[in-house]
């Protein structure tokens, strides 16, 4: 026997370990945008004890600026970074899936499971 894979699996186990690496960028990037959530809701929790005209800065690239209270609130509102996180969960779910049916495929060419049927 041979021990050179058929071109159509090496294709399919490079398809595999590119949809690996693609997962493991996301749930990165998903790990970030969680930690992101966290520290905005803090912030907006730290808000809601100030008064309302207490002086407050926000930061805008190296410097601060004095903004009113009520409108950091509105900016930081994290309806933005759950749509991002809602985002990233889906692909990440996409990535899955065609990683396990890629996965069946090869065990299944490799001999290495019977085949699915009904």
């Amino acid at each position: 026997m041979s021990t050179e894979l058929p071109p159509q699996i090496q294709n399919q186990l490079a398809q595999l370990q590119q949809l690996q690496q693609q997962g493991q960028a996301l749930v990165s990037q998903k790990s970030q945008i969680e930690i992101m959530i966290k520290e905005i809701e803090a912030a907006l929790k730290e808000l809601e004890t100030a008064a309302d005209d207490q002086i407050i800065y926000k930061s805008v690239g190296d410097i601060l600026i004095k903004s009113e209270k009520a409108k950091i609130q509105e900016d930081l509102k994290k309806d933005i970074m759950d749509l991002r996180l809602k985002t990233m969960a889906k692909q990440e779910e996409r990535i899955q899936s065609r990683f396990i049916q890629l996965q069946d495929q090869l065990k299944q060419a490799l001999g290495e499971a019977p085949p699915r049927g009904g």
